[in-house]
């Protein structure tokens, strides 16, 4: 008997450590592992869509005549007691890039057969380098040579069956209320890259930046947790544009497919460079004089900075615990750049809020926008939250959504309210400072006072 370590790779479909542990014995057994080290850490709404995904793997599983074991604790103990407890020889889960998982892995495997196979990502962090062997550090080499390697279109079949297992002890799976934008699954995610393939996808490369339309997949979430596979994402994209009725809809996918590969790419950066979870990647970046501002960080949490965009999508990740691409970049941006706040508080922030909040993705994103990352943003570089606003949530369909006391606001002011005169602010029922507030900055000002912050540390 072998048993499956499922960490993040909740589905039965196009999974290699599971078919691997069949490979070597048709006996299995299902285990997952609530890690007390992962769980301590706040993310209610990450942990709810877990949980709620391990139910459906656990019916998934019984379908085929099996079922999920459920232990708590320890993986460093909990394995080796469960592998004489079962009788079991070898342990197959899939390789993860976080310094805790490494060094968690590299513990259990001290102690027992572990074999770690490749999933997270469509290549191996050490698959795409130079060919000296160093890793990349910008992502357009990075990707040309990610596009140039051999590439497979075979998805590995989920079992038509398991072994029935005997009866273990096993952890109930913590009841949580998960968000409802998000139903958790294999099947839910199939669902959701079918209805993405339909169409959107080949009007992708338009309307993925507007904040006011359903222009993304949304399939991050299913992907963060391996309810859909990235392999499985990547050749869909790649037949997509195969079969594109036209050269648009062919760049559509393949903008899609550049943003599975940024994925790919941030999960080598956290391989080869894991102090990137705890300091700047670019070492002239690390003591930028942060402002400790506690009511600025708090008015941000809580969405109400008084900039119609950056509220919205603060609130859209408190109640979905998702946020779109763009919304995260101007909402990091503002806290980085006009509250001059340490983008470590944001990350931290996201990680706590975020459904799909992954260390790799979550920090090149975060380090993206700073300034202070691989092949990031350039310092200078300050959205404008009422331009931003204006272009991708060009009639304010996005801001009213989420800011909902905004939503008589004349589209002329929906991203700058406060230019409102007193009179239409009565008309529209909404007062500035008093039923929405003022700006907690000025924008002309908060600009001068990053790039003067940063070129003490750039000059």
């Amino acid at each position: 008997m072998n048993i499956w370590w499922i960490r993040r790779d909740l589905r039965l479909e196009d999974n290699p450590a599971l078919s691997a542990a069949l490979q070597t014995d048709g006996q299995l057994l299902p285990v997952f592992i609530l890690d007390d080290h992962l769980l301590n850490k706040p993310a209610d709404k990450r942990q709810a869509f877990l949980f709620a995904g391990m139910r459906i793997l656990d019916e998934d599983l019984k379908h085929l005549g099996s079922s999920l074991i459920v232990r708590r604790g320890d993986p460093e103990q909990i394995l080796p007691r469960l592998m004489i407890e079962s009788g079991a020889v070898s342990v197959f889960a899939e390789s993860d890039v976080s310094p805790y998982a490494r060094k968690r892995d590299a513990a259990v495997a001290r102690q027992l057969d572990l074999h770690l196979v490749h999933g997270a990502g469509y290549y191996p962090p050490m698959a795409v380098r130079r060919s000296e062997g160093r890793p990349y550090k910008v992502f357009t080499p990075y990707s040309r040579a990610w596009k140039a390697l051999p590439v497979s279109e075979m998805l590995l079949k989920k079992p038509s069956s398991l072994n029935p297992i005997p009866y273990y002890p096993t952890e109930p799976i913590p009841d949580m209320s998960s968000p409802l934008e998000f139903p958790a699954g294999e099947a839910e995610a199939q669902r959701r890259l079918s209805s993405f393939l339909t169409g959107p996808i080949y009007d992708y490369r338009e309307t993925r930046e507007r904040m006011d339309l359903d222009g993304t997949s949304q399939l991050s979430v299913y992907l963060r947790f391996g309810m859909l596979s990235i392999r499985q994402a990547v050749i869909s994209a790649r037949l997509s544009a195969e079969i594109a009725p036209d050269e648009g809809s062919k760049v559509g996918c393949d903008a899609w497919l550049n943003e599975l590969i940024w994925r790919d790419f941030y999960q080598a950066i956290l391989y080869h460079y894991p102090d990137v979870l705890k300091y700047a990647f670019k070492p002239n970046l690390r003591d930028i004089p942060w402002r400790d501002a506690p009511h600025d960080l708090q008015a941000w949490q809580c969405g109400q900075t008084g900039y119609p965009v950056v509220d919205a999508a603060m609130r859209q990740m408190a109640v979905t615990g998702w946020m779109h691409n763009r919304a995260r970049m101007i909402a990091a941006s503002f806290l980085v750049k006009h509250l001059l706040i340490n983008w470590q508080t944001g990350e931290r922030w996201f990680m706590q809020q975020l459904i799909d909040g992954d260390p790799s993705s979550n920090n090149g994103g975060w380090q993206w926008v700073a300034g202070t990352g691989t092949d990031a943003a350039p310092f200078f570089r300050i959205f404008n939250p009422i331009l931003q606003g204006m272009k991708f949530d060009p009639l304010g369909n996005y801001v009213r959504r989420w800011v909902p006391e905004l939503h008589a606001v004349p589209n002329r002011y929906i991203h700058a309210p406060w230019q409102m005169p007193v009179a239409e602010q009565r008309e529209c029922g909404v007062m500035i400072g008093q039923h929405y507030p003022a700006p907690i900055v000025e924008h002309t000002f908060a600009r001068t006072r990053a790039l003067e912050a940063y070129k003490t540390r750039v000059s």
